[in-house]
């Protein structure tokens, strides 16, 4: 526990979807041609402070503060940050709420002192306050510890965000880092299905997100839960989208669930999904930034997913609907000695590739122990399981099995199992490997995207080159949700022997990773949430997984 006092809870409306709509259509009374601009079911018969605070991207001396205010035009916001211990202002300004920013706003802080919390709120003209908030600025010089939540993957259909309110009671971070799909653009009814809607929940806009005003819809709609605004007013963010804050399998020129035809130009649409999570997130337009946690660590947040990424390869349309055996076996070779290892493909880009491997050098001659990469996609090499095939139960269903045997057959011809990962990208992780190891860098990755838990050992040409835990969801479905008759220890054992790299696997199992690094080692313990179709905060058990600094090799507890 931090000696900093974690404020009162914000006080939310209780709000169904109902309510929501009610309020929509009062609204754009109210508002008329300026709806767009200003969403009216976000507002939800509020004026004023509507979702909350938050702050993100800190610094030594500084920090990013958002909150929202809805108002009837352009309305002048007074913040301040205060020192907890005395109650000093330590620093004050003035920004703005604007419907051209959706009455989001931020202010960005200078001037505060290294490694310490501090308390802060806006006020407006009027006299009402937003909620208190904390936040902290990152540590200079000796560091001795540095603990951050991390998440990923949090679909409001599927349940509650459980992991969030643990993270938030345990007060036991520094920080919180979320690696991606922090939102999911599609509509209701799809993934979740309508059956597996979680009671409770509220999905707004109920179509598919396209254009700005859906996005921002969809934003105000998570940014609604009180679990996530707990989270945010008690610790700063670091933030990296991954697909879903755009659409699935997003890469630089499109994405697998959009379509030009019928939802407009793909440049369009990524610009729309890009303005609506600057202006909803304590984020600044900076694609990728680096963050120095004292002497102890530097952490690189990248873009993997719209900035540099070429477009994903596709097995089935690679088959075609071969379905001869030899014949599949023959493309998957061809292809594997051909366009798959083409040096020329991308996954951050030349511009941000560059960045990050003088960055490592640069970190390494400063001291620092530990190289985090804070980034979306699993690094480590995994393919399918020969095994697993044999191993599935009679009644599952046939896409599953068909999906099964191809994964199956890339593996026999030393392809992976998922070509949306690192994997799919093999020249881009050898050179990040090859300039890791170049540097001497303590590597660690932090991944989301899967919805299971992963650490790998990573290596290149033979030599040790770093780590990686990969978090488990805080809602999505993994594994589980397509083999829920395959017993997941049995899937982990089959998955471990098929796949040296890979250190430990839990493939059934929502939650959080509460990530530590001292300057001996660095740790995952991962947090596995007991339910997230009912509110609770419990956790139903935990797995640590440690490195210690200079060994590259992962080891339980």
């Amino acid at each position: 526990m931090f000696d900093t006092a974690p404020p009162a809870a914000a006080r939310l409306p209780a709000l169904d979807r109902r309510s929501l709509f009610r309020a929509g259509a009062q609204g754009a009374g109210v508002l008329g041609a300026g709806a767009l601009a200003a969403p009216l079911a976000a507002q939800a018969n509020q004026r004023g402070f509507s979702h909350g605070i938050a702050s993100g991207e800190p610094s030594a001396s500084g920090v990013l503060l958002w909150t929202r205010f809805v108002a009837a035009q352009d309305t002048p916001l007074e913040w301040r940050v205060t020192d907890p211990a005395t109650g000093r202002v330590a620093a004050a300004g003035t920004t703005t709420a604007s419907p051209a920013r959706d009455w989001c706003a931020k202010a960005e802080v200078s001037g505060l002192a290294p490694g310490s919390w501090y308390y802060y709120r806006f006020t407006a003209p009027g006299g009402s306050q937003s909620d208190l908030g904390r936040t902290r600025t990152l540590p200079q010089g000796p560091a001795a510890r540095w603990r951050m939540a991390v998440f990923s993957c949090s679909n409001i259909g599927f349940g509650w965000f459980n992991a969030y309110r643990h993270a938030a009671e345990t007060n036991a971070f520094d920080m919180v880092a979320h690696l991606g799909d922090y939102l999911y653009e599609y509509e209701f009814g799809n993934y979740p299905s309508r059956a597996q809607f979680a009671p409770g929940r509220v999905l707004t806009p109920e179509t598919e997100i396209v254009a700005l005003a859906d996005y921002r819809l969809r934003h105000a709609d998570y940014r609604r839960d009180p679990d996530l605004q707990r989270l945010t007013q008690l610790y700063p963010m670091i933030l990296v989208w991954d697909d879903h804050e755009s659409a699935n399998d997003s890469w630089k020129g499109g994405a697998q669930n959009h379509q030009d035809d019928t939802e407009g130009p793909w440049p369009a649409r990524k610009a729309a999904a890009i303005r609506a999570y600057r202006e909803w997130l304590p984020v600044s337009d900076a694609p990728y930034k680096s963050y120095e946690i004292g002497d102890l660590a530097t952490i690189f947040a990248l873009d993997t997913r719209l900035l540099g990424r070429d477009e994903q390869f596709d097995f089935g349309a690679l088959i075609g609907g071969e379905r001869s055996p030899e014949r599949i076996a023959q493309a998957f070779a061809a292809f594997r000695d051909g366009t798959y290892a083409d040096p020329a493909r991308q996954l951050l880009g030349t511009a941000q590739e560059g960045w990050l491997f003088d960055g490592l050098k640069t970190s390494r001659r400063a001291g620092k122990t530990w190289q985090v990469l804070a980034q979306q996609v699993i690094m480590g090499k995994l393919a399918a399981p020969a095994g697993l095939l044999e191993n599935l139960p009679a009644d599952v269903p046939d896409y599953v099995r068909r999906r099964v045997a191809l994964g199956a057959a890339a593996a026999r011809e030393e392809l992976p199992l998922n070509m949306d990962a690192w994997d799919g990208y093999p020249a881009a992780r050898d050179r990040l490997l090859a300039a890791a190891r170049e540097a001497d860098a303590d590597l660690l990755v932090l991944s989301g995207d899967s919805h299971n838990g992963w650490s790998f050992d990573l290596d290149h040409a033979g030599e040790r080159a770093g780590v990686e835990f990969a978090g488990h969801s805080v809602t999505s479905p993994g594994y589980e949700s397509y083999l829920p008759t395959l017993p997941p220890e049995r899937l982990a054992r089959t998955l471990r022997e098929a796949n040296p790299q890979l250190a430990w696997v839990d493939t059934a199992r929502r939650g959080y990773m509460a990530l530590e690094l001292t300057p001996e080692r660095a740790s995952s313990e991962y947090r596995f949430i007991g339910t997230i179709r009912d509110k609770t905060s419990g956790v139903a058990g935990t797995q640590r997984l440690t490195t210690l600094a200079g060994q590259r090799k992962l080891a339980l507890g």
